[in-house]
């Protein structure tokens, strides 16, 4: 929750930027993150800049509980039957898997909710301004009654590729760096590194997971936005998508909002490591060994 409270405003900019079309059109300038921001504060109101939280805060719980608890389950799947030891590559097939089961089981619904209305430009200022959604609740009754249950999984394939990625980049990076620096600081053998460097190695992964996949985030955006064209598919949605973006903005059109989505998702990722390692740490200390696939658990 404190995650999304914090870093929800850079989630917005990024989505504006990702849906603008100014590239195409002769005379405008193209806006950066900061230009977006205020421009969204300035003619919205800076409550503009929290749009869609409602649909954030609602998934953002089960998507972490769900995030962790199947990969430590896929990574025990996953290691070696005699040593019970994770491999870098079982660790980036769990986190893999871990990320298409929370896009599948979470993601998708609440980033359609979410990006309906984040894309809506009406003044939170002005009580005559009504949006055609009003909140979280409404938007998903009327997406569902307009469009049929399917919409809200629209986008389900994009975006379980993005979750997959993202966990499997971040889960293996951070495993990595963890491992890293348990061998320059053999001082810390069998105990938690420090919250700090939690922090910091949480941040740089969660940094590596935008940059491997913000083409498939971009038209993703821009595919759950709009309503489906009856007798289209998916798939022709979506390279029609990146078609028109590639021919009429360019192949830069693809890492529009990269910078609010990295500062979004990297303070993110910190925050979630930093909290996950210490809550789990007192877990292991005050019950029940947990059961992961690792022979040595911290």
């Amino acid at each position: 929750m404190m995650e999304a409270l914090v870093c929800h405003p850079l989630d917005t900019i990024k989505v504006r930027m990702q849906l603008s079309r100014r590239g195409r059109q002769p005379g405008l300038a193209k806006r950066g993150f900061i230009r977006t921001g205020i421009e969204i504060a300035r003619k919205e109101t800076p409550l503009g800049l929290y749009k869609g939280l409602g649909a954030v805060m609602t998934g953002i719980v089960p998507k972490m509980a769900i995030r962790f608890s199947s990969f430590e389950w896929y990574k025990t799947l996953l290691a070696d039957r005699q040593t019970g030891v994770v491999s870098g590559k079982a660790t980036f097939l769990a986190g893999l898997a871990a990320g298409v089961t929370e896009a599948v089981l979470v993601v998708t619904p609440m980033e359609v909710i979410k990006i309906r209305l984040q894309a809506q430009f009406h003044s939170m200022a002005d009580p005559l301004d009504i949006p055609k959604y009003r909140n979280a609740a409404h938007a998903l009754y009327t997406v569902v009654k307009e469009e049929g249950f399917g919409a809200v999984y629209r986008g389900v394939s994009l975006t379980a590729l993005r979750q997959g990625s993202n966990q499997a980049v971040n889960f293996t990076a951070y495993s990595y760096f963890k491992e890293w620096l348990h061998r320059w600081q053999p001082q810390l053998e069998g105990q938690g590194l420090p919250s700090y460097q939690t922090t910091l190695i949480g941040l740089v992964s969660g940094a590596m997971g935008p940059l491997s996949n913000a083409p498939i985030d971009t038209i993703k955006t821009r595919l759950q936005k709009t309503p489906a064209t009856p007798g289209t598919s998916a798939w022709t949605r979506i390279t029609m998508i990146s078609s028109d973006m590639f021919r009429q903005e360019g192949f830069h059109a693809f890492y529009k909002g990269i910078t609010p989505r990295i500062m979004r998702v990297a303070p993110g990722q910190a925050v979630t490591f930093t909290v996950y390692e210490f809550l789990k740490t007192k877990l292991e200390k005050s019950g029940p060994a947990l059961i992961t696939g690792e022979r040595y658990e911290e």
